[in-house]
């Protein structure tokens, strides 16, 4: 077990991708297996615990979030002896591929799912879409999708121009439309933030009786990154893993948002937006007493200086 933990422990920084992958893939043999699927996609399977986490994840994104460059699941295994199977793509593929539905269906016929207490599915954007999508793999797992695409069908979403290279991808075969590949989930929660319009259209193509909208607002586009940033991503899947996530749970956690410097300057910009400087100058005055922000302070500055100039009564110190 030790050889296995320092295989684990051993970074992968400053390497070529390819040097990587290969690095990677023998570090998941280990303990478990590593497969190959296809040109643009691959799996690692670390066996340990009865709980699994099934993540999916980009190369770029692992080597751009994580400070070891391995998958963040790496961490549940360490710290909680879970189970781990990453399915790891080259770039943004929503993982329509053939190799891909190829592996799940044998996980399936082999009962590999079966085998485990529970199961979690993750992923955000991209990949919250397959975490939903390939959920159906496994009845009666639990799903965390962040900021999640429902389908890229042009004919259900002409209104998403985001990703025009994925306009002639098949979204209607196998493992296709995700929120109908969510039925057999014991439950599952979607988080956007309604500000995004084109997320929160997403998200409202997953209301289903079993799952559950989480809006976090004013957090902008890349809602994964906020949730480490505030170290609430981990919290939110052993909550999941414990059938304990719960809308109320989850907005007790997201009160971290107020030590968040991001949250802040979102918040800070909307009131300033809307013409609203005496709740601006209170957030920012309470803000900088917290925390220490550098726009925050200089807005301060501006809207006190206006209050000064007779611009708007600023609101006495005592209420902020």
């Amino acid at each position: 077990m030790k050889d296995i933990e320092r295989a684990l422990d051993q970074p992968l920084v400053n390497l070529r991708p390819r040097v990587w992958k290969a690095r990677l893939l023998a570090q998941a043999r280990t303990e478990g297996e590593a497969h190959e699927l296809g040109d643009r996609h691959f799996a690692t399977f670390i066996d340990r615990g009865p709980t699994l986490l099934v993540s999916f994840e980009t190369m770029q994104g692992i080597r751009a979030i994580s400070d070891s460059h391995q998958p963040f699941g790496f961490e549940m295994v360490r710290k909680k002896s879970w189970s781990h199977l990453c399915i790891i793509s080259n770039g943004d593929t929503w993982f329509r591929d053939e190799n891909v539905y190829g592996f799940f269906d044998r996980l399936i016929d082999d009962g590999f799912f079966e085998g485990f207490d529970k199961v979690v599915f993750y992923g955000a954007g991209p990949c919250g879409y397959a975490a939903a999508a390939f959920s159906v793999a496994a009845p009666g797992a639990s799903v965390v999708a962040v900021q999640p695409q429902a389908t890229l069908d042009p004919r259900m979403t002409e209104w998403d121009g985001r990703f025009p290279g994925m306009r002639r991808t098949d979204f209607n075969d196998r493992f296709g439309y995700a929120p109908d590949m969510l039925d057999a989930a014991d439950h599952a929660f979607v988080l956007y933030d309604p500000g995004q319009q084109l997320d929160a259209m997403h998200a409202a193509l997953f209301a289903r009786p079993n799952v559950t909208r989480l809006r976090m607002r004013h957090m902008g586009d890349a809602l994964q990154t906020r949730l480490f940033e505030m170290n609430l991503l981990h919290r939110l899947l052993m909550l999941a893993a414990d059938d304990k996530l719960t809308e109320k749970e989850f907005y007790r956690m997201f009160r971290a948002r107020r030590a968040s410097a991001h949250y802040l300057r979102s918040l800070s910009a909307r009131l300033e937006q809307q013409g609203r400087p005496y709740l601006e100058l209170m957030l920012c005055r309470n803000a900088v007493a917290r925390i220490p922000n550098r726009r925050l302070r200089r807005r301060l500055s501006q809207l006190e200086q206006q209050a000064d100039e007779g611009a708007f009564k600023a609101p006495p110190a005592a209420l902020s």
